[in-house]
């Protein structure tokens, strides 16, 4: 089987393999997790992107329209800490949106008709002002479209010199009095003006940062595998955007065996799909899948690792 990437860490510590997505050939002691990475695992992280999409469109959706009254007030320095009241209760038990209560969603913001942040729901609040509408596509079709949508964001680094980060953006428009239409089509009976009048008000924001988000997949298939990971077992997920790799509180030496950039490119290229591949890291094998999550964004995908007891 050729190597896609060739690798040492401390002398004969690392070694680095990898395979197709479904073939590879001769022996390898993680031909058991390469398996289970690609028949079990991937898949189960593609469901709960998928239902996690579902539930956050439906519930951005309801903190709009349970929040279009707050639109209407008129002061704005009345309106900013009304608003960011109003944000945090529908995030909070028992009478808030049971999505949010779980969710790995880092804000959740009221945006006013011109596009720009009236309040989040924290402070301090960095957000405040800024033109939401003018940086993405998704928040400009809610105000003059009146269509809920999705898009991977980018958002600024905070600190000079930094990186920037990224962040699923879920978005609805705030209606007064009309019903948010779908993000995939809006009704033929609906025209122009009318939805233009019932957009105006703003729309509600909710983002959930690519770490967060790969944190929460790992803590999702954990949690379903428990018992196995009390006996040993180790699995953890990562997700990508480009060369860049985002996780949290994975370990250390993991994070440092991830296949990078190139590595993905080149098993994509030869298998669009996904491929499979596995180290031997300090003795032990792993074995891990990479694929892509194009729900998500351009050029993101999925990373899990799987070692047996």
């Amino acid at each position: 089987m050729r190597a896609l990437l060739p690798a040492t860490l401390t002398g004969s510590a690392l070694v680095l393999v990898s395979g197709i997505l479904g073939g590879g050939c001769g022996p390898s002691d993680a031909k058991q997790a390469r398996a289970k990475v690609r028949e079990t695992h991937i898949p189960r992280v593609m469901d709960v992107i998928r239902e996690d999409f579902q539930r956050h469109r439906e519930a951005v959706r309801e903190a709009a329209n349970r929040l279009k009254r707050g639109f209407a007030v008129g002061d704005r320095a009345k309106l900013t800490p009304q608003m960011r009241s109003a944000l945090k209760a529908v995030r909070r038990p028992p009478k808030g949106i049971a999505t949010f209560f779980s969710s790995p969603m880092s804000f959740l913001a009221a945006i006013d008709a011109d596009g720009r942040v009236i309040a989040r729901d924290a402070e301090p609040d960095r957000m405040a002002g800024k033109d939401f509408g003018a940086r993405y596509e998704v928040v400009r079709n809610a105000l003059k479209r009146g269509r809920a949508g999705y898009q991977l964001g980018e958002f600024p680094a905070v600190e000079k010199g930094g990186q920037s980060s990224f962040s699923m953006l879920f978005v609805a428009p705030v209606r007064d009095g009309a019903r948010v239409t779908s993000d995939r089509k809006t009704p033929a009976t609906e025209n122009a003006q009318a939805t233009r009048q019932a957009v105006a008000a703003g729309a509600v924001v909710a983002g959930i940062p690519l770490w967060r988000m790969a944190q929460r997949l790992s803590r999702q298939l954990r949690a379903e595998n428990v018992d196995a990971i009390g006996k040993g077992l180790v699995l953890w997920v990562y997700l990508y955007k480009g060369a860049r790799v985002f996780h949290f509180d994975t370990p250390p030496e993991l994070d440092a065996v991830v296949p990078n950039a190139a590595t993905r490119r080149k098993g994509l290229a030869k298998s669009p799909h996904g491929f499979t591949g596995q180290i031997q890291l300090f003795g032990r094998w792993y074995g891990y899948g990479v694929t892509p999550a194009p729900r998500i964004g351009k050029d993101v995908g999925v990373i899990v690792f799987r070692a047996d007891p």
